[in-house]
C-alpha cells in the first residue's frame, strides 16, 4: 500500500468540487467563509464520538460516518434552524483507506441529503475521535428554544422511543433481541427531524433533542422553563421488539435509553401541528408543579428509579 499523508487523505476522502453559493471559501484555506442569509441568526452545534464511549469498534464505517453528522443535524433540527455548513476534526489511529472511504461515503451521502456542506476541519493521528462543528440558520428571533414552554402545553415526540438502547443491550448480551438487524439502524443510523423542526418555528413552545434519555432532556426543558411535566407512560411510542420486553426493560429505555435523535417538544392546547410525513406522537402535558411525574396505566405514579446518561457517570 502507497504512503499517505494529512493533505493527499483529506484531497481524496473530504475534498467535493461541488459549487455551493453559500460557501465563499471552503476546503483548503485556513479558514471557511460562508455567506449569511439576510435577516438569519447563525446557529452552531459541535458533538464528538469517541471509540468505546459512543460506538462500538465493529460498527461498519459509512455507518459511523452518517451517524457522526446526524447526531450534530439533530441539535440543528431541535432549534428549528436549516443546516449550511458543517467542519469535521478527525483523528485516526492510522492510515486505513478501507475505512476511510465507508466513512466518507456515509457521511457526505448524509450532507448531500441535507445540503450542508463539508467547508473545512483538520486531521491528525491518535486514538479514533470524530468531533463535528455544524452550522446552521433560522430567520432572527424564531430559533426553538428549551425556555418557552408554559403550564397547560401539550407535550409531543416525534417518533418511536427506546430502540437504539435496546439494541445496545441486545449486543451487551444483557437482553435478547430476536430481530437485532431491524434495530441496528436506530443505534448506528438516526435520521435527524430537520424538516419537523424548521415547521414547528411558531408553533412550539419549546424543543429538544432526545440523545440522553427522554427523562433527562425533556428535564432540561423543564428546567430551563420553570414548569414541571406529568408523562403518560402507555404513550410513549415503542416497537414492537421493545413492547415484547419486560416492563422494567421498557420503562428503561423509554426514559433513560438515549440516542433516539427525535424530537421532543412543547405546544399550546390545541394549536395544530404541521404535517411533515412522520408521526407524531402526544405523552404528556407541562404542569406549573416542578419536576417530571411518569404514571403507569393504571394512573399511579412511577418511581423516578431511572437516570439519563451521563459521561462522567455512566
Amino acid at each position: 500500500m502507497r504512503w499517505m499523508g494529512e493533505f493527499d487523505l483529506i484531497r481524496r476522502y473530504f475534498t467535493r468540487t461541488v459549487a455551493d453559493a453559500r460557501v465563499a471559501v471552503g476546503i483548503g484555506d485556513d479558514c471557511a467563509a460562508l455567506v449569511p442569509t439576510p435577516g438569519h441568526h447563525w446557529l452552531i452545534s459541535s458533538d464528538m464520538l469517541v471509540e468505546g464511549r459512543h460506538f462500538l469498534p465493529t460498527v461498519d464505517p459509512a455507518h459511523l460516518g452518517h451517524k457522526a453528522l446526524a447526531v450534530n443535524l439533530s441539535d440543528l433540527a431541535a432549534c428549528g434552524a436549516t443546516p449550511r455548513g458543517f467542519t469535521l476534526a478527525l483523528a485516526l489511529p492510522r492510515v486505513d483507506e478501507a475505512w476511510l472511504a465507508g466513512f466518507s461515503r456515509g457521511l457526505l451521502a448524509l450532507a448531500d441529503t441535507f445540503e450542508c456542506p463539508l467547508v473545512g476541519g483538520d486531521t491528525t493521528q491518535g486514538p479514533l475521535n470524530i468531533c463535528i462543528t455544524v452550522f446552521g440558520e433560522a430567520p432572527a428571533g424564531q430559533m426553538l428554544r428549551r425556555d418557552g414552554a408554559r403550564p397547560g402545553d401539550e407535550i409531543w415526540v416525534s417518533g418511536r422511543l427506546g430502540d437504539a438502547r435496546l439494541a445496545l443491550e441486545a449486543f451487551r448480551g444483557r437482553v435478547s433481541a430476536a430481530n437485532l438487524d431491524a434495530l441496528r439502524p436506530a443505534m448506528e443510523q438516526p435520521n435527524p427531524r430537520v424538516a419537523l423542526g424548521q415547521s414547528l418555528r411558531g408553533i412550539a413552545s419549546s424543543s429538544i433533542d432526545i440523545s440522553d434519555g427522554l427523562a433527562g432532556d425533556l428535564g432540561h426543558i423543564l428546567a430551563a422553563s420553570g414548569v414541571g411535566a406529568n408523562l403518560d407512560l402507555p404513550a410513549l411510542p415503542r416497537s414492537p421488539s421493545l413492547a415484547a420486553q419486560s416492563r422494567e426493560w421498557q420503562i428503561e429505555c423509554l426514559l433513560a435509553g438515549g440516542d433516539d435523535y427525535e424530537l421532543v417538544f412543547t405546544v399550546p392546547l390545541g394549536h395544530a401541528l404541521p404535517d411533515v410525513g412522520l408521526t407524531l406522537y402526544r405523552i404528556g402535558v407541562i404542569e406549573p408543579e416542578r419536576g417530571l411525574r411518569v404514571r403507569d396505566e393504571a394512573g399511579q405514579l412511577l418511581p423516578t428509579t431511572w437516570r439519563s446518561f451521563d459521561h462522567f457517570k455512566s
